[in-house]
């Protein structure tokens, strides 16, 4: 019986509110199967996606910097990516110019010809990806709450689409992504919390909810995870609601978002660039809590 945190609650593998993501490798090969899969689940779980042994040179680049940081163990090898005893998280996001000097392998991966021809075929047409991009190490206890991409990027196409990729073989325990299945068809959230902008509406941490059971409880669907090894990924639209799991053990979690769209469609200008600006607003005046934003939008 495997029992995860989400937050503050306690969720059980195989129950009502969890269950394992499904695996899209045997359609891998059929455009068709996986648009149509995409369609219908909200998203595509591919395993072995990026070459391992390069995925795991990246996390080496990622392990450096956090070194550099002051933000591992001292007294534990680099490579077991030990937390310090301060238990910071890291934030890396930025463009390329930015990124380049401490992570080039992670820009190569996520950057790389065979990713960007699996969006085209995906997408049915040439694919870009935001300059922008999202690198992060967890620390022990952190999670993220549940949310729509949507609100932090909606303001070109709403056709843009998540990559996470975990840079490590990260076990449940570790803080895996949880996608909410059936949560792209919560049209009255999509219509009120799923129009909203973080950097014009000013919302405290843009997640529509911090309690997993509430979710299901209210508006259905059920939670899905899976363990992820090193060249894992997860693929998903701006509609589909995800949260983490808890990072329960004392070793940094780290991942990275990255994001995709047809090129011929018009692009958020926030995440493009030499330079994208990123979030211009959101913080720089007194916040609204998620809780008062949602007694508004009557949800």
């Amino acid at each position: 019986m495997t029992k995860v945190m989400m937050g503050s609650r306690e969720l059980e593998l195989d129950s009502r509110y969890l269950t394992e993501l499904r695996s899209a490798n045997d359609i891998l090969d059929d455009t068709h199967a996986l648009q149509a899969r995409l369609q219908e689940d909200g998203y595509l779980f591919i395993r072995g996606f990026h070459n391992r042994d390069e995925v795991l040179q990246a996390r080496a680049q990622f392990l450096q910097k956090l070194h550099a940081m002051g933000r591992l163990d001292p007294d534990a090898p680099i490579e077991e990516g030990k937390i310090a005893a301060d238990n910071k998280s890291a934030m890396w996001g930025g463009g390329t110019e930015q990124l380049m000097p401490d992570f080039p392998q992670f820009l190569d991966i996520v950057n790389h010809p065979r990713v960007m021809s699996f969006f085209d075929r995906l997408l049915g047409g040439k694919a870009m990806t935001y300059d922008f991009k999202w690198p992060r190490a967890i620390g022990h206890g952190g999670n993220t709450g549940a949310h729509y991409d949507v609100v932090y990027m909606g303001r070109g196409t709403k056709k843009v689409y998540t990559m996470w990729t975990p840079f490590d073989d990260v076990p449940l325990e570790k803080g895996t992504l949880a996608m909410l299945l059936g949560s792209q068809h919560y049209d009255k959230i999509k219509g009120t919390y799923g129009e909203m902008d973080v950097d014009r509406d000013h919302v405290a941490t843009g997640w529509f909810s911090e309690d997993p059971i509430e979710i299901v409880d209210t508006y259905g669907g059920q939670w899905a995870t899976s363990a992820f090894e090193a060249g894992d990924v997860i693929i998903f639209g701006m509609y589909m609601m995800h949260a983490s799991l808890n990072n329960s053990t004392n070793r940094y979690r780290i991942s990275a978002d990255t994001r995709y769209q047809l090129a011929s469609e018009p692009v958020d200008e926030r995440w493009v660039g030499r330079k994208p600006k990123g979030h211009y607003a959101w913080g720089s005046q007194p916040m609204k809590s998620v809780a008062d934003a949602r007694k508004e939008w009557g949800v």
